[in-house]
């Protein structure tokens, strides 16, 4: 029990440094929002006034609503109900709109080609590493090329063979425009169409970590003791396989994988870019090039959490799989 207590301890100490980053750096960028939203204003034909310079400074809390402890303070405040803040790029929406309307998309996609190249890598990498040699091992090298290929020229790629020159998926987007919304078979196919190829550029580019990470850590798991008792006692090889060296060997992948979940918030950014997905990882470029701090934050809000519930998930996993850690903590 004192495990998990310190386990939740030191992520709830980790959460409260990581919402101070999250106040403060944005912060740390020149320029200030609430000047570049007036300046949106002035564009479009409307007059600024000083009364509306304040009201928007309050209303976006930005630098001249207070100062800065003053703004950390009432930021806890907001976070506690809720309240995001309104973002700058796509003013007057609420930041908790934009992140709730893009998040299932990057989800979906990048959660989904997470999930696919980690089990088609680890599955790969455990028979690998369990024949090495064979001809399953000489795909390590061609998926290791793969993971070292830079996102968006795979993307590129991709987009130019299959789409450009076959015409077999759509080259951008996220769905067909002229489809409403909604959980139907039309759209729901249309989705999928779309966002084929941005999965595949995923799942192509990581499944060479996971299966040649699997792979390696079979080889090793083979040269245990453990595995040499099994085979003394003349258990199956199936049996081998399964109950003692995948399931020794794949704890690193666990802990990678829960990893990965938690990154598939934050969305692959290039990917999305090329694509013109509608996804997070847009959003958050957008935010970054428009100084939205609220945008901004909110995106960082949900990363953060996705990621340290992932870690902490696999903490206390690791404690019950492997009662090891427990002892050595």
């Amino acid at each position: 029990m004192s495990y998990f207590l310190r386990k939740l301890g030191f992520y709830a100490v980790a959460l409260w440094a990581a919402l101070t980053l999250n106040f403060a750096i944005p912060r740390m960028l020149p320029g200030n929002p609430v000047d570049i939203l007036l300046a949106k204003l002035q564009q479009r034909g409307g007059t600024v006034s000083q009364e509306t310079r304040e009201a928007y400074a309050l209303l976006l809390g930005g630098g001249d609503s207070g100062p800065l402890w003053q703004q950390y303070i009432d930021y806890f405040k907001n976070l506690l109900h809720g309240d995001l803040g309104v973002s700058v790029s796509y003013y007057p929406a609420q930041v908790s709109d934009v992140i709730g309307q893009s998040i299932p998309w990057t989800v979906v996609l990048v959660g989904l080609s997470t999930i696919i190249a980690a089990v088609l890598g680890v599955s790969l990498g455990a028979f690998a590493g369990w024949k090495p040699g064979t001809w399953l091992d000489s795909l390590v090298p061609a998926t290791t090329l793969l993971a070292a290929v830079p996102y968006f020229w795979l993307a590129l790629i991709l987009t130019y063979l299959l789409a450009r020159v076959l015409g077999w998926f759509p080259m951008q987007g996220g769905y067909d425009v002229v489809l409403d919304p909604g959980w139907n078979a039309e759209f729901i196919g249309s989705a999928i169409q779309y966002g084929f190829l941005p999965a595949l550029t995923i799942v192509l580019a990581s499944i060479g970590g996971w299966l040649l990470g699997m792979r390696n850590m079979m080889v090793s798991t083979l040269s245990e003791d453990y595995i040499l008792t099994a085979e003394a006692k003349g258990l199956s090889p199936r049996k081998i396989l399964r109950s003692y060296a995948s399931r020794n060997a794949v704890l690193p992948s666990v802990a990678g994988f829960a990893i990965s979940l938690g990154f598939v918030v934050s969305g692959s950014v290039i990917t999305e870019q090329v694509f013109s997905y509608p996804g997070l990882g847009g959003r958050l470029l957008g935010a970054v090039q428009n100084n939205d701090y609220a945008l901004m934050q909110g995106v960082f809000l949900f990363i953060t959490l996705a990621v340290l519930g992932a870690n902490l998930v696999v903490d206390l996993l690791y404690g019950i799989i492997d009662p090891r850690t427990r002892a050595r903590s």
